[in-house]
């Protein structure tokens, strides 16, 4: 009986295995589907259906049974798609649908310049609207004309950027947490959530600042393409005048308002003057899948590597990890066929340690070969630190750029112990200052004097980084440092970036360092991406294995969360290069 029980469970075991490799396999095949192209279409832009990222992934085939058919397209390949579509005699027009646009303010920015290049190409753009909002009508007005519906309950969200600054003080008072932030900076406000109930002078002036940069280039660009006066723009906005889809017809913001049979009419007539009642439609998401391959028959690479995330210490395959990415850049360093490389850097920053290993490796990839930076939505803090040695950065106006300056931080729990939990704590320690670290006590003048010469030496440290990559007086890197975030456009007058320019132009930059004449197409060239994004099978295995849900997911204090997540004990007293929030233009 017991060999019969043993036999039974081995056997049950096997079944099960099989079972539910059958189940992981069929969830993997929802993702694997290969799109068919018609004779003939028109590319969509429908951003309820598609995001734009840094880089392409894989789709999810959880989220793909809960009903979420999202795809995620890199801005490389949604670039390359929408150039190939631009020259491909199949593809007759552009039709976008922009109201669920959102994402990084650089990737909303290159998609747009790629949007302009198809059009400029002879090609038709044409949008259609119900719920206009900010990135949505930017990227709307690279169309040769845009319709709006006209059915009455259109809701405009079209009302400038806002950027949303929290602080805990008062509740970290109230909870009996008392947080030491050692910091190098005045403008270096990452920490300061913990420490004050307002935001101080400068963090306000330079947010201030910053989303102003950053609105004032997006609001140059609409009016320019709607010719209209950018102070009419800002006006319309200002006074709310903007609320019926009238309003929008009325001030030149559209073009015609429609209503959904009368737009398909508009699109058959652009098709083939109105022979196709349905015209025959294909998402940039599977053109991207049909036409952005790989040049297999190129033998020279450039190589693109993606620094997008928190930079971590480790291995982490999900951030911008120093150890795996020092790996990866010492990989491509040795790698013949690899002629020049473009380091995409999209990171608020994080780790000063991993920062230097990442800096490291890219100071050894450089005196190999051409090493050109391209920004995404950040380059800020340890983003502009693994970066700023570059031999040539490219930037987008709205990139957040800068934020040269570091803090520490260390909590003290001892009034929560005490005086909230009803706990008393007595350390045992071998030596004076054994328990700094243990958020069991405040830290004594010695430690946080001991604390500030650290963060002092990597201010220095970073600093002399920039001034040395810029080629740029120490002093005045000093004067616009001290932990200050730059819009690209501001970096670029100060001398941070070379060039405001896409990832495409860093590419060809790349390839012109490697020999090629400048402005040449990327024909005889590889372009290889480094890290490789999970395939749908890692992500399966990834979500069995468990992740922790948000505590704070639907609240205000979710931004926060996000932006110190991995947050443990023992990252007190370490020092880091980072910017206190991370931001999404919608």
């Amino acid at each position: 009986m017991t060999l019969a029980a043993m036999l039974g469970f081995f056997l049950i075991g096997v079944v099960f295995f099989f079972f539910s490799l059958a189940i992981i396999g069929s969830i993997a095949a929802l993702g694997s589907s290969q799109p068919v192209m018609p004779r003939t279409a028109v590319l969509s832009l429908d951003f309820s259906k598609f995001t734009v990222s840094e880089q392409t992934t894989e789709a999810d085939p959880i989220s793909q049974l809960q009903g979420n058919n999202t795809a995620v397209v890199g801005i490389w390949s949604a670039i390359q798609a929408i150039d190939a579509a631009a020259a491909d005699p199949a593809i007759k027009y552009m039709f976008m649908r922009p109201d669920m646009a959102s994402g990084g303010i650089a990737e909303i920015e290159e998609l747009r310049s790629a949007i302009e290049n198809f059009r400029n190409s002879g090609k038709a753009v044409v949008s259609y609207m119900e719920t206009p909002t900010n990135a949505g009508y930017y990227l709307a007005s690279a169309s040769d004309k845009i319709f709006m519906s006209s059915h009455e309950g259109t809701m405009n969200m079209i009302s400038g950027f806002s950027a949303r600054l929290i602080f805990l003080k008062d509740i970290l008072d109230k909870l009996g947490v008392n947080v030491q932030l050692i910091r190098h900076g005045k403008y270096k406000s990452a920490g300061e959530m913990y420490i004050r109930s307002e935001a101080s002078p400068e963090n306000l002036l330079q947010n201030q600042e910053m989303v102003d940069a950053i609105w004032d280039n997006w609001t140059s660009t609409i009016a320019s393409a709607r010719e209209i006066s950018q102070s009419d723009f800002n006006a319309l906005i200002d006074n709310l005048e903007l609320n019926f889809s009238e309003d929008f017809l009325d001030n030149g913001l559209v073009d015609e308002l429609l209503t959904k049979d009368q737009l398909r009419q508009k699109l058959s007539d652009l098709y083939d003057a109105g022979e196709t009642k349905d015209v025959p439609m294909v998402s940039l998401a599977d053109y991207a899948k049909l036409k952005v391959m790989p040049n297999f028959k190129a033998k020279n690479k450039i190589a693109i590597i993606y620094a997008n995330g928190n930079i971590v210490d480790g291995n982490e395959p999900e951030q911008v990890a120093g150890d795996r990415f020092a790996s990866i850049i010492s990989k491509v360093r040795q790698d013949s066929t690899v002629k020049a490389v473009v380091f995409r850097v999209s990171s608020p920053g994080g780790s000063v340690f991993a920062s230097e290993k990442i800096k490291s490796e890219i100071d050894l990839l450089r005196a190999d070969k051409p090493v050109i930076a391209s920004y995404g939505a950040y380059a800020a803090s340890g983003g502009y630190w693994i970066s700023s040695t570059c031999d040539y950065i490219f930037t987008n106006a709205g990139t957040l750029t800068g934020s040269i300056g570091v803090f520490s931080m260390v909590p003290d729990f001892s009034k929560t112990l005490k005086d909230i939990a009803h706990v008393n704590i007595t350390n045992v320690t071998t030596n004076r200052h054994g328990d700094m670290y243990s958020g069991t006590r405040p830290l004594d003048k010695e430690e946080t004097a001991y604390m500030q010469a650290s963060v002092e030496r990597i201010y220095d440290r970073f600093t002399s980084i920039v001034a040395e990559g810029r080629d740029l007086d120490k002093d005045f890197v000093d004067s616009i440092a001290q932990g200050r975030v730059w819009a690209g456009s501001d970096a670029l007058e100060l001398g941070l970036v070379d060039r405001i320019g896409t990832i495409k132009d860093a590419v060809i930059y790349a390839a012109a360092s490697a020999g090629s004449s400048y402005g040449q197409d990327l024909s005889d060239w590889q372009i290889v991406e480094y890290p490789k994004p999970l395939t749908t099978m890692e992500k399966i295995m990834e979500t069995f294995g468990g992740s922790s849900a948000k505590v704070f997911a639907g609240t205000p204090l979710e931004d926060v969360e996000e932006a110190f997540t991995g947050w443990k004990n023992t990252e007190s007293g370490k020092v880091y290069a980072r910017i206190p929030y991370e931001i999404e233009i919608r």
